[in-house]
């Protein structure tokens, strides 16, 4: 009888908009906190204000995490199919697991995986999080046709700079190395330079892997996450709309006003059809 209004009231609690601005807020603070204790000075001198609010986070992160679990009283395994309360789940229990709490570099970056929750909060971040998702077999695609092409250049590369620079081009690995730190375009115009003392044609190496690896590769990249991105939000938009619950009583008046209109139409036919044959006889007369 009380889970009915339990998850009622968690409901409402959850759709305020002040709750994911507290849940945000006890984010930043956790994850300022977690930076302050990298000063040795500000640990020595406060230390334990610092400890005091991990426990005050970490208590705030329970409540919120146990009313998220109250909206699905009524249906508790509900809770456990969305990813993000499992998420919740595990960030919050993991560190009272023992070996986790002993160590020292697993808290932290259990603490440090509590900014993600940031992206449950605010949709524009879950579509950046899903747009991200999506791109994943795309990027997988690039990855290859990147490495390819750098792995072509690289040959090519040590055929022609194998011996002036073997630091640079002597094995294909070194060289793909390099061409691979060349994608920032950093110091390009002194290695096209040293490139042109061992031979006229290091001119058409360097510039066509340029046109190649840094602006066709790259609006490839640009054009497949923003296809995704495009995805994610279309995603979004559709799961926003949804459908309104239908009243069964409203569902019974609209049918029976649909048999009442069917009724008129059919009871006009038969006065019309009556019209029309009575209109002969008098003419006869």
């Amino acid at each position: 009888m009380f889970r009915k209004p339990v998850t009622r009231q968690c409901a409402v609690l959850v759709s305020a908009p002040w709750f994911n601005v507290v849940s945000f807020t006890v984010i930043m603070v956790n994850a300022v906190t977690l930076g302050l204790e990298t000063y040795p000075a500000v640990v020595a001198a406060a230390g334990p204000l610092l400890h005091s609010i991990e426990y005050a986070c970490v208590a705030l992160f329970t409540i919120e995490l146990l009313v998220r679990f109250g909206m699905h009283a009524e249906h508790p395994s509900g809770f456990f199919r969305d990813g993000w309360n499992l998420f919740d789940l595990a960030v919050i229990v993991a560190p009272l697991l023992p070996g986790v709490r002993e160590n020292v570099t697993l808290l932290r970056l259990l603490r440090l995986a509590r900014i993600v929750r940031t992206f449950r909060l605010f949709p524009s971040l879950r579509v950046i999080l899903v747009g991200i998702r999506h791109s994943l077999p795309g990027l997988g695609s690039f990855l290859l046709v990147t490495a390819l092409l750098l792995y072509g250049y690289a040959i090519l590369g040590w055929m022609m700079f194998d011996e002036a620079y073997p630091e640079k081009y002597g094995t294909v690995g070194q060289a793909m190395l390099t061409l691979f730190l060349l994608l920032s375009l950093d110091g390009i115009t002194d290695i096209l330079q040293a490139g042109r003392e061992v031979t006229e044609w290091a001119v058409l190496y360097y510039v066509s892997y340029m046109v190649a690896a840094c602006y066709l590769l790259t609006n490839l990249l640009v054009g497949v996450v923003l296809t995704a991105l495009q995805e994610a939000h279309e995603t979004e938009r559709a799961a926003r709309v949804k459908p309104e619950p239908i009243n069964p009583e409203q569902a019974s008046v609209e049918r029976n006003l649909a048999e009442l209109r069917s009724a008129l139409e059919a009871l006009e036919r038969q006065l019309g059809e009556r019209a029309v044959t009575k209109v002969p006889e008098q003419t006869r007369q």
